[in-house]
């Protein structure tokens, strides 16, 4: 078999053990549940945008391609997760607008934390910062990919090898679906897609229980080997054994899609949860256990208090700030009065302008017509003088026809008065020689 694609990004199953994420404390399920939730949004908002199905497989992949070299704990899942899906669209020649994939990221984050949909402020500063962090982040995407973005799926073998094998038909869609959950695992950077497209049709004919020939193997033919295949069968069946994936919010700075205060408050409790409370200092030695429970259950409520104290002033705190934006001051109408005068001024200078330019136009205006008006008379002028040359050249001629009138005439006359004087002489003359001889 001839490849002719740039298909080399591969990795053991060492180097999977090791990832970034392994390194940064992420244990092996929360990755996996990671992985697949990110693989979920990119199929579902692929799905809202109408895209074509190698467009969502190419941006899956391009995710585990990056989740091997960086950490989910550096990197949020969401927004790699859209810039993936932006990337692909660009690929595979389907492109959509940055505009277009935020409104559908936030929509659906929407919906998956049951929250109420609100309108997306396209001018709004939450706006333009996730359009920045979606740029950023598919700039790392592709240093990290060293932009060889190259992705070959397992779906353009699947017809061949069945129409080889000579299967039934329902068991080309079964293998197709096999292929599109095979992209939320790592078996896209695990295994060439020859051998996840044979391991797919393996697992739809079991499935169905469709024999396949072994004697010889089939899969030789393919260029896949029996342990390849079993282990995507393997990878499969734990996928389909594991519950729906939730998202877990691992990332320092993961910015959410919508404008919930959700997370605000989460965060707030968790920073004043880790803020260091300085227990009162206790200089005496023999303290009963008493009084230790008692001082423990006082700092427990000036702690609680602490915490309301917290929450009160950052709620005054938005209030007097929301008043002073609703209330103006006197600068706020002396700046206004200013910017009225500016504006009228600008307006009567502008209309000086509009009606000098007008003017303008005018005397233009004017001035073509008088060009006109010149050049339709010199073209009456014109037309004047070759009337009167067409009439001197007609009459010129007419002259010359009555002259050749004339001489025509004129030969004419000497030519018949010549056949009479011939005809007089003649008819004389035949008259005499009659006379004078006499007829026997």
């Amino acid at each position: 078999m001839i490849y002719t694609a740039i298909d080399n990004f591969y990795l053991t199953d060492e180097q999977l053990k090791n990832s970034p994420s392994r390194k940064d404390g992420i244990d092996e399920a929360t990755e996996t549940t990671l992985r697949i939730y990110g693989c979920d949004l990119i199929q579902e908002s692929g799905i809202l945008l109408k895209l074509p199905q190698a467009v969502m497989a190419t941006g899956q992949v391009l995710f585990h391609r990056f989740y091997c070299k960086k950490s989910f704990a550096r990197f949020d899942a969401k927004i790699v997760a859209a810039s993936s899906l932006w990337l692909a669209s660009k690929l595979e020649e389907s492109p959509r607008r940055a505009r277009q994939v935020i409104i559908v990221f936030h929509r659906m984050e929407c919906r998956r934390e049951n929250l109420p949909i609100e309108h997306l402020d396209l001018y709004s500063k939450k706006f333009s910062d996730l359009k920045a962090e979606l740029s950023r982040t598919e700039r790392h995407i592709l240093k990290e990919m060293g932009f060889v973005c190259h992705v070959e799926h397992p779906h353009k073998f699947i017809s061949n090898y069945l129409a080889t094998l000579e299967t039934p038909p329902e068991l080309r869609q079964e293998a197709w679906n096999l292929a599109n959950d095979s992209l939320r695992t790592t078996l896209c950077v695990r295994f060439k897609s020859e051998v996840v497209a044979c391991g797919v049709v393996y697992a739809a004919a079991r499935r169905f229980q469709v024999p396949l020939p072994e004697n010889p193997p089939w899969w030789k033919a393919f260029d896949a080997d029996k342990t390849g295949i079993d282990e995507v069968c393997r990878v499969l069946a734990h996928l389909y054994s594991l519950p729906k994936a939730q998202y877990s919010p691992v990332c320092k700075d993961g910015k959410p899609f919508t404008f919930s205060t959700k997370s605000a408050d989460s965060q707030s409790q968790s920073i004043s949860k880790e803020v260091p409370l300085s227990p009162p200092a206790n200089n005496n030695a023999n303290v009963s256990n008493t009084t230790v429970a008692a001082a423990d259950l006082e700092t427990e409520g000036a702690k609680e208090a602490k915490i309301k104290m917290a929450l009160d002033r950052l709620k005054e705190s938005k209030q007097s700030d929301d008043e002073s934006k609703s209330m103006p001051t006197e600068d706020d109408a002396r700046e206004e009065t200013r910017n009225k005068s500016k504006s009228e001024h600008r307006t009567e200078s502008s209309g000086e302008k509009s009606k000098d330019r007008d003017r303008e136009r005018e005397r233009d205006r004017d001035r073509e017509r008088e060009r006109d008006k010149e050049r339709g008379r010199a073209r009456d002028r014109e037309r004047g003088r070759d009337s009167d040359r067409e009439r001197e050249r007609d009459e010129t001629e007419r002259d010359r026809d009555k002259v050749k009138d004339r001489g025509h005439r004129s030969k004419d006359r000497t030519k018949d008065s010549d056949r009479d004087y011939r005809g007089s002489s003649y008819s004389s003359r035949e008259k005499d020689r009659y006379r004078h001889h006499s007829y026997a």
